[in-house]
């Protein structure tokens, strides 16, 4: 049965492409939601650039007919702007109940077709449904899948999937990818002053040090190392490089390097301000120094890998790098918003995106489609800890990542269920 569709504006800042992916149905923008798409465009970041992207499309569809009549769309719907017969552009009425109020109207005027109200806020969705309109968050990027993998079994599991999963027989674990390859997993000792605390940790280390790998997502709560275990996998490999790249320049062999994977750079990005999008601000001072209270967990980690500034010896031995601070003037590692990551080109970085849980299906796009040759990117969050408004578990971006790339050799997803960062911080985790 033919459906009508009425859209929030979070629903089109969410997917700019919502438009073409209700099938057959009748979708409804109603004048409010352009009004706010107006408003939400200037600026940069995802949001206004959502906005924009929402807006163009709309444009486009608009040039082949009459929009407030109705256009027809390829997927056999129509889309309609459309203004309820009190509209008035200044009425003090909220935006969120001229929305509902355009669906309880249509509801009235069209009785034998159902109307829907798409909404990604919990406070419209409960609000309509009061007053007797049929709701729905915006279903299309949802996905639990990644709740059925990421733990590490005790059998052999496939599950239908290929991408990098561990198996644990006795006391020895082995990787399995795709459908035939099996590998007994080497247990390092030892990772740039980290040791794994459990098999949880080994394994991601197996998975951040393994070659053959471009996508790995970690997933946890506080404490399991995600971070950690990242950053430390990361500066392992950026010095093997270095080394590496160094050896075939003294022996005259450049012309090899371009057959290895090496990697020049680590580049950690985190969202920032995620309440209200990803965008700096006004905070005093540059780039860098916006972005202090945001990566200072980043700072935090590389100084356990490195040794702070109170700690000139680790383990008896003299720091190689003097401070998360020296990293960063040298450039081997970069801190970016990821508002600036837009339009750029990637090649041979170690990317971690930290907190990904707080991205939209978008961002991770945005994000993952910059990576160029010879890169390997880490994605890590808390699936249950969204800070991001008309976000849950299901509809982020790092589960999205996971229910795509769950059938792909070159992935891997680990779920980290014990805390290693101590007995306070995992009794806190359960009960707090």
């Amino acid at each position: 049965m033919k459906k009508i569709y009425v859209l929030d504006t979070n629903v089109l800042v969410h997917d700019p492409e919502c438009i073409f992916k209700f099938e057959d149905n009748d979708i409804v923008i109603p004048i409010t939601v352009v009004e706010e798409l107006d408003k939400l465009k200037k600026g940069h970041g995802d949001i206004p650039f959502s906005a924009r992207s929402a807006l163009r499309i709309i444009d486009s569809l608009r040039e082949k007919g009459n929009i407030s009549k109705g256009i027809k769309l390829e997927t056999g719907g129509t889309l309609t702007v459309a203004i309820d017969k009190n509209y008035d552009p200044c009425s003090p009425v909220l935006m969120d109940n001229r929305i509902i109020s355009l669906a309880i109207e249509l509801s009235k005027r069209k009785k034998k077709t159902p109307v829907i109200l798409v909404s990604k806020d919990t406070a419209v969705r409960i609000k309509a449904e009061a007053l007797g309109v049929e709701v729905q968050d915006y279903r299309h990027d949802k996905t639990y899948l990644f709740q059925k993998y990421g733990l590490i079994r005790e059998d052999d599991y496939e599950n239908g999937i290929k991408s990098l999963r561990y198996l644990k027989k006795g006391d020895e674990i082995y990787r399995l990818i795709g459908e035939k390859t099996i590998e007994q997993v080497k247990k390092w000792k030892n990772i740039m002053g980290i040791s794994p605390k459990n098999m949880e940790q080994l394994c991601a280390l197996d998975a951040l040090l393994n070659d053959r790998i471009d996508v790995v997502a970690l997933t946890g709560k506080a404490g399991t190392g995600k971070t950690l275990l990242a950053l430390a996998a990361g500066m392992y490999l950026l010095e093997k490089s270095m080394a590496r790249m160094q050896s075939l320049k003294n022996q005259q062999r450049e012309q090899e390097i371009g057959n290895e994977r090496y990697f020049e750079q680590i580049l950690v990005a985190r969202p920032v301000i995620p309440i209200v999008g990803q965008d700096i601000g006004f905070l005093p001072g540059d780039v860098e120094e916006k972005l202090g209270p945001w990566m200072q967990p980043i700072y935090d980690n590389l100084d356990v890998i490195i040794g702070g500034p109170a700690d000139p010896k680790k383990e008896g031995k003299p720091v190689k790098y003097k401070s998360s601070r020296y990293l960063i003037d040298s450039g081997m590692i970069q801190i970016e918003p990821l508002t600036y990551i837009r339009g750029r080109s990637l090649p041979h970085r170690y990317i971690i995106v930290d907190e990904a849980q707080n991205l939209r299906p978008l961002d991770v796009k945005t994000i993952i489609t910059r990576c160029g040759e010879g890169t390997k990117i880490i994605f890590t969050g808390d699936l249950y800890q969204i800070d991001t408004p008309y976000l849950d578990f299901g509809s982020n971006g790092l589960a999205y990542l996971i229910s795509r790339f769950i059938n792909e050799e070159n992935f891997c997803y680990l779920n980290l269920v014990h805390s290693a960062r101590s007995r306070l911080a995992e009794r806190a985790a359960e009960l707090l």
